[in-house]
């Protein structure tokens, strides 16, 4: 039996995650991993898996909350299907190979990894940074490459890709609003991958608690799809109202908040 203050605590990070992903399009990823990471260390998980446990968990929940984003992108018209379908075949080896990859690397170095990435992440939403639009799309082959190297490192941080995806289409002169609805369908492959890479690593693992499927923690996976699936709508309603350039910097220092807490929630 789940004691209620850890429903309560799944229930918080999923209402957060899907707020912000409604209300800035980022992925609830982000959130996601490093409070799970100390939610299972507070649980007692065992220490060598609970990084590995947050990255798959979180990487399940991309899978169910990608396809409602892939449809409202849809019903816009701001799908470039082709180029989905192009990036597609690499995504899936690239998520495949970064969730094979998570699983022989230590928790140490997977942690300084997610960390870097975050804080990355965080500088380009403050900074608003985009690349210039200096070259045109690849054909198959390079899409293939590109959509594989954004898999496996979507995959490592168990996010949509969409901090990689819409720069490299916008670098490629793809219209803003179609990169970000693009990018929104590519992030179905990558969620698809990484989930199947990390519940096919973990199988059968016996450090793993009960609940578990592979690296995916049933329980919160649960919790925080039923949580976010309700808090999304919420913040994409409030996404004209409320003044996001500030709240960007708000959701970035957030992430450094978080990641710091996390690493001290594993080694401190």
């Amino acid at each position: 039996m789940i004691p209620i203050e850890v429903v309560s605590a799944y229930l918080l990070t999923g209402a957060v995650a899907g707020f912000f992903a409604g209300l800035l399009g980022v992925g609830g990823g982000v959130i996601v991993v490093p409070v799970l990471t100390m939610i299972f260390a507070w649980q007692g998980f065992p220490g060598r898996e609970v990084l590995h446990l947050a990255l798959g968990t979180s990487m399940a929940t991309i899978l169910f909350t990608s396809l409602s984003s892939l449809r409202a992108h849809h019903a816009h018209k701001a799908v470039l299907w082709t180029v989905m379908r192009q990036l597609t075949p690499g995504i899936l080896v690239g998520t495949l190979l970064g969730a094979q990859l998570a699983a022989w690397i230590s928790s140490r170095a997977l942690s300084i990894f997610f960390v870097s990435f975050m804080i990355l992440v965080a500088f380009q939403m403050v900074a608003n940074l985009r690349p210039k639009p200096t070259r045109s799309l690849p054909g198959w082959g390079g899409l293939s490459v590109a959509g594989g190297l954004i898999g496996a490192i979507a995959s490592l941080a168990a996010m949509g890709g969409g901090a990689l995806t819409v720069p490299y289409l916008i670098w490629c002169n793809v219209r803003p609003h179609q990169a970000i609805g693009t990018s929104a369908a590519v992030g179905l492959p990558i969620a698809l991958g990484g989930t199947v890479g990390y519940l096919w690593n973990g199988w059968g693992h016996p450090e793993l608690p009960s609940g578990s499927l592979g690296f995916l923690y049933l329980p919160a996976l649960g919790v925080i799809l039923v949580a976010s699936v309700i808090a999304a709508p919420i913040g994409a309603r409030l996404a004209h109202r409320l003044p996001v350039k500030i709240l960007k910097r708000v959701f970035a220092a957030l992430l450094l908040i978080l990641s710091i807490k996390m690493l001290w929630s594993l080694y401190g």
